[in-house]
């Protein structure tokens, strides 16, 4: 059998925690063949971003060409795209290239580091919104999209106005749920509170396995929540042991794996 066929477009983590790295395991742990547009490198571990070197932007696109003219795609996510001129090739790429695209608006790592000139935003809400399936922010990244301080339920509608066809807001003030809005209506997809220090790459598995959950056939809303379950159980058995920060969450990884590395 062929598996579904998924695409990371995003940038690299030389720690392994989040990024390309975090989306290739979470697009394996849920029976996909995971493929990568790397839009740029960074040097990268569990307490700080070092140095971040974006890719020429005709480099991405020769890579999503040989990704599609070969292999084919059946669900595609975005992370961290570092400049506009590279949102602008992967959006361009992608409105001749339609499919079902999650776009994670990485704009900051979870060190604090900027993953996203503040001028690029922009372009990210012309370009790239309206050619995704869902828009997955964060809180904060919410605010920045919508251009508001408002609750979640009025910046998944500006944000949806700005030209998503859906948005799913993770975290924040629903009080242990995700906001999904699809433009009509709005649900809360339960998210379980989970003790655990090892978060690194939350937002990159949580969005990749939206991704991949698409490429299986998932309405969205099943999507949503599956995606939800399966971050919550990567928080759960995360490497605590890996690194001086915040340890890489472990997607698909049986309890006692993290339980050596607790350990050790």
């Amino acid at each position: 059998m062929t598996p579904p066929r998924c695409l990371s477009i995003a940038t690299s983590d030389s720690g392994g925690g989040a990024g390309i790295q975090a989306d290739l395991k979470a697009f394996a742990a849920n029976g996909c063949h995971g493929m990568t547009a790397i839009a740029g490198v960074t040097a990268q571990n569990t307490t700080a971003i070092l140095a971040t070197y974006p890719l020429p932007a005709w480099v991405v696109t020769a890579q999503l060409e040989a990704v599609y003219d070969d292999i084919g795609v059946d669900a595609a996510k975005t992370g961290a795209l570092l400049s506009a001129d590279i949102i602008v090739a992967v959006a361009d790429f992608l409105s001749r290239h339609p499919t079902p695209l999650v776009v994670d608006p990485v704009l900051r790592a979870s060190t604090g580091a900027p993953l996203l000139d503040p001028d690029a935003v922009a372009v990210m809400i012309g370009s790239l919104l309206p050619l995704a399936t869902v828009v997955t922010p964060n809180l904060a990244e919410a605010h920045v999209l919508a251009g508001s301080d408002a609750d979640r339920r009025s910046l998944a509608e500006l944000i949806v106005a700005r030209g998503a066809h859906a948005v799913l807001i993770t975290g924040g003030e629903g009080e242990g749920s995700d906001l999904l809005f699809d433009g009509a209506e709005f649900l809360e997809i339960p998210v379980a509170w989970v003790e655990g220090s090892a978060t690194h790459g939350t937002g990159c598995t949580h969005s990749a396995t939206l991704a991949a959950s698409l490429a299986l056939g998932m309405p969205l809303a099943d999507a949503a929540r599956h995606a939800a379950d399966v971050t919550a159980a990567a928080i759960e058995h995360g490497f605590v042991g890996i690194g001086e920060g915040a340890g890489p969450v472990a997607v698909g990884q049986p309890s006692w794996a993290s339980q050596r590395v607790r350990t050790r």
